[in-house]
C-alpha cells in the first residue's frame, strides 16, 4: 500500500525515492535479524512487514517512470524489462536465502542480506537519473489523488488489474495440488505409497514451476512490448483476459484435471501465468495513455493498491472454493469456473475503459492499429 502514497515523491525526486527504498530495505533486514535474535515478534512485524513493505512499494515505483522517460518511443518494452526484473529477482534471492540459512543461520542471513542490499541499492542510487532535458514542474506534474479517484476510467483499470492478480494468485496457490491430482492418475504412479509418489513427481512439479516463471517473465516483457505497437493499450488486457477465459473453458469442457489431461492443465497454468505477469507490466503504460507521463508515478501507485487487496483475496478465494465445494473428489476443478467468471468481469471492465477512453479522445497514438 505504500506505493499509493509514494507516487508524488517519485514524481518529484527520484534520487530521494531510491534512497528511501534502500534505507528501508537495509533497516528492515537488519532490524528483522535483531528482532529474531531477541525473540521480539513485534519487531519482526515492524521491520520485515512495515518497513520493508514501504521500501518495496517505493522501490517498485522508482524505475518505472524513469525508464518511460528515457525510452519514450518504447515505453512498453522499458516497463516490461523493469517489471520482469522484479519478478525474476526471486530466482536469485530465494536460493541465496536458503543457502545462507543452511550455512550461517536465520539471524545472520538477515544481516548478510542487509549488507548485500545496501551495496547493490547504493550503486543503483548513484546511477539512476532523469534525462537531461527533464525538469520537474509542480504546475503540471502534481495531480490531486482525489481527482484521479473520481474518474471512472481509473476504477475500470483498477478493477481489471485487481481481478487479474486475484485470479493469478488463486491459481498459483493451488498449482502444486492440481498437478498432484493430475499426476496421481498416471499408470506409472499407481500403487506407489504417498511418500514414494511425492518423491517421484517432485522433479516434474519443480520443472513445471520453473517453466511457469519463464512464461511469467515472457508475459511481462512480451505483452507490454506488444502494447507499443497497438493504437490502444487496453487491447493487451483484452487479449490477456480472452486468452485466460479460453484456457479455463478448455479445462472445463475437457475436464482435464479429473481426466488427467496434462497438456490442457499445463496450457492453463502457463498462459494464465503469462497473463498475470503481463498485467503488471502493461499497467504503467495504460495509465500513461489515460493520465499522462507527468503523473504516472502517482496514478501507478494508486493502481497498485489493487495488488495489496488481491494479496488478501486471491489465496483466500481459492481456499474457500476448494474447501467448500460439495464434490471434494473434484475440488480443484471447481475453482476454474469461478476464475472464468472473474476473468469475464475483468474483460467487461477493461472494454468499458477502452470505450470511455475512445469516446473522450484519450490515448490517441501514432503507431500501430
Amino acid at each position: 500500500m505504500s506505493a499509493a502514497f509514494a507516487g508524488p515523491m517519485v514524481e518529484k525526486n527520484i534520487k530521494k525515492s531510491a534512497l528511501v527504498s534502500m534505507v528501508c530495505f537495509v533497516v528492515g533486514f537488519a532490524g528483522t535479524g535483531v528482532s529474531i535474535a531477541l525473540n521480539f515478534l513485534p519487531g519482526v512485524f515492524i521491520c520485515y512487514g512495515a518497513i520493508m513493505g514501504i521500501g518495496l512499494g517505493v522501490g517498485y515505483l522508482t524505475p518505472v517512470k524513469n525508464l518511460m522517460l528515457w525510452f519514450s518511443d518504447n515505453k512498453g518494452l522499458a516497463t516490461g524489462i523493469a517489471v520482469a526484473g522484479f519478478g525474476l529477482a526471486k530466482a536469485i534471492a530465494s536460493p541465496l536465502m536458503e543457502y545462507l540459512i543452511g550455512t550461517v543461520g536465520l539471524v545472520n542471513m538477515f544481516f548478510i542480506l542487509a549488507v548485500i542490499y545496501a551495496v547493490m541499492m547504493f550503486f543503483g542510487f548513484l546511477l539512476i537519473k532523469r534525462p537531461a532535458d527533464w525538469v520537474y514542474d509542480p504546475a503540471t506534474s502534481h495531480v490531486s489523488r482525489a481527482e484521479i479517484l473520481r474518474k471512472p476510467v481509473f476504477w475500470g483499470i483498477w478493477i481489471a488489474f485487481y481481478i487479474n492478480i486475484t485470479c493469478g494468485l488463486a491459481l498459483i496457490s493451488q498449482e502444486k495440488d492440481i498437478l498432484h491430482d493430475v499426476l496421481k492418475a498416471f499408470p506409472q504412479y499407481a500403487g506407489l505409497s504417498p511418500a514414494k509418489f511425492a518423491a517421484a513427481i517432485a522433479g516434474i512439479i519443480g520443472l513445471v514451476l520453473a517453466v511457469d516463471s519463464v512464461f511469467n517473465t515472457a508475459g511481462r516483457v512480451g505483452f507490454s512490448t506488444l502494447s507499443d505497437h497497438l493504437k490502444r493499450r487496453e487491447t493487451v488486457y483484452q487479449v490477456i483476459f480472452i486468452m485466460s477465459i479460453a484456457v479455463c473453458l478448455l479445462q472445463i469442457f475437457t475436464n482435464s484435471i479429473n481426466n488427467a489431461l496434462l497438456w490442457a492443465v499445463l496450457a492453463m497454468l502457463f498462459l494464465i501465468n503469462a497473463g498475470y505477469g503481463g498485467g503488471f507490466s502493461t499497467l504503467p503504460v495504460l495509465l500513461d495513455q489515460h493520465f499522462g507521463t507527468k503523473t504516472v508515478s502517482t496514478t501507478h501507485g494508486l493502481a497498485l493498491s489493487a495488488w495489496a487487496f488481491a494479496g488478501l483475496s486471491g489465496n483466500q478465494l481459492a481456499s474457500f472454493v476448494v474447501t467448500h465445494t460439495p464434490d471434494q473428489a473434484h475440488r480443484y476443478a471447481a475453482l476454474i469456473p469461478v476464475l472464468t467468471g472473474l476473468f469475464a468481469l475483468a474483460l467487461i471492465s477493461i472494454s468499458l475503459v477502452k470505450y470511455l477512453g475512445g469516446r473522450n479522445g484519450e490515448g490517441k497514438r501514432s503507431i500501430g492499429a
